[in-house]
């Protein structure tokens, strides 16, 4: 495997020097190193004399002394400003636990705030590994012996903490570490001979997962990248292991040393063949060469690979890997930056693993479509058009899609370009023209069933652009696709022209649009409409029926259980409501179907009476044209009889003047004659029979209509006499009607006869004989009226005279109101004269002026001139009675009755009064 894996250059090496001097760092050649650990921006190093060396990122040193004969093992943790230690203060096996504050100083050096004895028991045994939790609650030592103990408590405080020894064997402990794995916490152990894991929080709960162990420093605990796992080096490879058993291995052989980590990276020092001369303190022997090797575990290859002079330790701290050799040399390894591996990787055209790079190191996405496009072009480049396209088709969303198809336009490349497309789709990323080109390829390349795949799955999610999907297939004659694209997604418009214009299915196209719901239904019909009744004109019409007066999808139940749920804008008081078409906007399209439109609109009247006026003008218009075009006479008949049926129906709202102009057009006598009439043009009945010389017809029109307008006989009077044929009989009755009407002066109907050559004197002598007998009569009974009147009037100023100047005697002797005798005291009027008992009087009269007996004739008197005073100043009202009177003479004389052509005084006294009482008075 490791043969596999390619070799790279990814860190700078530097050697640390020391800042002060710009000389190589050798401030620790002296000492004698015996544990090294890193953290919290600083290098820890200890001795066998009991120092602590500090050295921080300025590469200053500090020192303090911790312990009195040796340090053994050092632990800095990563959360916590905590450095764990383990020496020794006493000669013999006496191992202390120092637990030092960073942060908090004592006299210059770090407090020490726990110290307690390393015993696994009662015997004293050195310490041979240990490893403490971040959570600072547990602490695990194992020993040479084979004993592991744990503390579990207050790290930092010994009083808080318990001890308990959680494994017994009989090989040295090499190496512990902690995991945590939701609540459960464990414990690896490694012994020289077994590897295991123990549950530290369920009741200690020991897993063997291999009978095998390591070396101390040959076990490392990897990051979360490699999921937190147990990661140890033998001589034939690097093994990985979870709580509950061992995972996968990688065969790197060799001697393995030391195993570290850093972000992400497995760090081994093996051992080399090549030695150095030894440093002049350490004496004259050859030191021994070590190899320090980076593997990057994710994407498998070897980031850096060195030889180093026997290499204590290696520390990774500040993003930088430290090297501690034995020359007592400090070496720093500093991670080349993303794009410098990135460019080095293309210059070796290794792209694929350019690509798991960038992923792991979290490269943007920018960065990412830029290398799969720079792989996409070496793999084009070589001729690996397949792969190439794979890779272009990561870059899609971000690189242009025409940098790719220009690429792949050639004939021999189309698979890969139709890949392309594809994708292209898939990824929502597609135009209309990149469906048309996919499209295109698919019917180049004669494959329909990726066609059918691309348009015809069902449920399958919409990635195109329907529409030209739709125009492509048509244009490339695979209408049967392009049919059921249209039909999938309801574009109604496609679907139509398909069936209409390609495949020629009326039928079918109109079953569709009975599919629709009435909106859709309606605007295709109207679009449709005519192509579809010159192909299949029943069905049509049938359809049109129902869009027109209650339409309902075809494919939809009489009673949708929707409508019925849902009160909103289509009910009314939770009435579904009607959709129906105005059938006056499809009357265009039975162009050269007559016979359909007559069928279409009678259905139309039949069942909705109140139909438009244009429904009922051109159902006129059509009964007209059957009517005149019918040469058989019982079939013409019917169609009159018919025709005058509409115009007499009176639910019929069709235009009078529009269906006059239609009658007249057609000669369609019944109908012209009945239209006048209902427009009461009495006048155009009769012109009309007087055009047509029908003279019994004039007679009756203007017997029929002569009471609602009696001219109609002046004027038949008028033409008969204009009239040269014989036509006496007619003049005679209609003399006879103008004689009992009166409607013309005698002088004015001799004047009238005078134009007809053949009318003579005989025709008008009894006409004139008894117009003047009457007029004669009316002189005589006018005369007599004078005399009555001059008479009456003259003994009416007589009696008045004598009221005035004579005395009157009152005779009476019974009250007019009681009849009784009469008895003083008593009131006389000079009307009759009448006579009252007072009493009788004042409870009778309405006033103490008036006769009771004479007072209701006097009130109608006065009423009556009242009446003539008002009516005086009346001009305009009378002019129009003047106007409308036949005899205006009378008019006249009526109003000079009333006295409005004089000055009239009204005399308001009353007959006198007088009253008895005892004497006259």
């Amino acid at each position: 495997a490791l043969l596999q894996w390619r070799r790279f250059n990814f860190f700078d090496k530097e050697a640390v020097k020391d800042p002060a001097t710009d000389q190589v760092f050798d401030q620790l050649k002296d000492v004698n190193v015996s544990a090294c650990t890193s953290g919290r921006g600083q290098l820890v190093v200890g001795d066998f004399e009991g120092n602590l060396y500090f050295i921080n990122r300025q590469m200053e040193l500090t020192a303090f002394r911790a312990y009195e004969i040796r340090v053994t093992h050092l632990l800095q943790m990563k959360q916590h400003n905590l450095l764990i230690s383990i020496g020794e203060d006493e000669q013999g096996i006496n191992p202390l636990i120092k637990v030092w504050n960073l942060d908090k100083m004592e006299r210059g050096n770090p407090t020490c705030t726990r110290l307690t004895r390393a015993i696994p028991g009662n015997k004293p045994t050195p310490v041979s590994a240990f490893a403490v939790h971040e959570n600072l609650n547990f602490m695990a030592l194992g020993f040479e012996n084979g004993t592991a103990v744990l503390y579990k408590g207050d790290v930092t405080r010994e009083r808080h903490s318990k001890l308990r020894v959680v494994y017994e064997g009989g090989k040295r402990v090499t190496g512990l570490a902690f995991k945590s794995q939701g609540k459960d916490v464990f414990l690896f152990v490694v012994t020289d001979n077994m590897t295991l894991s123990i549950n530290i929080t369920t009741k200690d709960t020991q897993t063997v997962l291999e009978n095998t162990g390591a070396t101390p420093g040959s076990i490392v605990m990897s990051d979360a990248s490699q999921d937190n796992q147990l990661v140890i080096g033998r001589q034939d490879a690097v093994y990985f292991y979870q709580p509950d058993g061992r995972g996968p291995c990688l065969a790197f052989e060799g001697v393995k040393l030391q195993l570290h980590w850093f972000r992400g990276y497995l760090i081994i020092v093996g051992k080399e063949s090549k030695t150095l001369p030894r440093a002049p303190v350490l004496g004259p022997h050859g030191m021994e060469m070590n190899t320090v090797t980076v593997y990057d575990i994710q994407n498998k290859f070897i980031a850096y690979s060195a030889p180093y002079p026997e290499v204590i330790d290696v520390m990774c701290e500040s993003g930088s890997i430290f090297i501690f050799t034995g020359d007592r040399k400090l070496y720093q390894l500093q991670e080349k930056d993303t794009q410098s591996k990135l460019e080095m990787l293309f210059k070796k055209n290794n792209y694929a693993l350019a690509i798991s790079l960038a992923k792991s190191q979290q490269l943007d996405q920018d960065g990412l479509i830029d290398i799969f496009t720079q792989y996409g072009d070496h793999l084009y480049s070589k001729g690996d058009h397949d792969s190439a396209i794979d890779q272009y088709i990561k870059t899609i969303g971000k690189l242009e899609a025409s940098y790719v198809i220009r690429k792949f336009l050639d004939a021999q490349r189309i698979h890969n370009l139709t890949k392309y497309l594809q994708a292209l789709h898939k990824s929502q990323a597609a135009t209309e023209e990149h469906t048309t080109l996919l499209l295109n390829c698919y019917t180049k390349l004669k494959d329909v069933s990726k066609l059918d795949e691309f348009i015809m799955t069902k449920n399958r999610e919409v990635d195109f652009d329907v529409e030209t999907a739709i125009n492509v297939c048509r244009q490339s004659g695979y209408c049967k696709h392009a049919l059921a694209l249209a039909e999938k997604h309801k574009k109604h418009e496609h679907y139509l022209k398909i069936q209409l214009e390609d495949i020629k299915d009326y039928q079918r196209a109109l079953q569709y649009i009975g599919k629709l719901d009435f909106d859709a239904a309606e605007s295709n019909l109207k679009q449709y409409g005519k192509i579809l009744m010159n192909n299949v004109s029943q069905e049509t019409t049938d359809l049109l029926k129902r869009l027109c007066t209650d339409y309902k999808p075809n494919d939809r139940p009489l009673i949708d259980q929707n409508i019925l749920e849902v009160k909103s804008a289509t009910q009314i008081g939770g009435i579904p409501r009607i959709q129906k078409a105005n059938a006056e906007e499809f009357i265009h399209i039975f162009v050269n179907n007559s016979n359909k439109l007559t069928e279409f609109l009678e259905h139309m009247v039949e069942v909705q009476p109140n139909s438009s006026n244009l429904v009922y003008n051109t159902l006129l218009e059509l009964y007209l044209h059957d009517m005149v075009h019918e040469s058989a006479i019982s079939t013409r008949v019917e169609r009159e009889r018919k025709t005058l049926e509409l115009l007499k129906n009176p639910d019929a709202n069709y235009d009078i003047d529009q269906a006059l102009i239609l009658c007249q057009m057609n000669n369609f006598k019944a109908g012209i004659l009945y239209l006048y009439e209902k427009a009461q043009l009495y006048q155009q009945i009769l012109r009309y029979h007087m055009e047509h010389s029908e003279y019994v017809h004039v007679i009756e029109s203007c017997k029929k209509f002569g009471q609602q307008d009696p001219q109609l006989w002046v004027q038949a009077l008028s033409y008969f006499a204009s009239k040269e044929d014989t036509c006496k009989p007619q003049l005679m009755e209609t003399l006879s009607h103008i004689d009992k009407k009166n409607l013309l002066q005698p002088l004015m109907v001799i004047q009238i006869l005078a134009h007809n050559s053949t009318a003579t004197l005989s025709i008008v002598k009894d006409y004139i004989v008894r117009r003047l007998q009457m007029e004669n009569d009316q002189i005589a009974e006018d005369e007599r009226l004078i005399k009555q009147y001059t008479e009456d009037t003259q003994k009416k100023r007589t009696k008045i005279e004598e009221l005035k100047t004579s005395a009157k005697v009152f005779q009476a002797s019974k009250c007019n109101i009681c009849s009784h005798s009469l008895e003083l005291p008593s009131v006389h009027f000079l009307c009759e004269p009448h006579s009252y008992h007072q009493h009788c009087f004042e409870s009778y009269a309405e006033n103490d002026m008036e006769c009771p007996v004479c007072a209701p004739e006097n009130r109608k008197i006065m009423d009556i001139i009242r009446a003539q005073e008002q009516s005086r100043d009346i001009h305009e009202f009378f002019h129009n009675q003047l106007e409308r009177a036949p005899d205006g003479f009378s008019v006249v004389a009526d109003y000079f009755g009333r006295g409005v052509f004089n000055k009239v005084t009204l005399i308001t006294d009353h007959p006198s009064k007088t009253s008895t009482s005892g004497n006259t008075r």
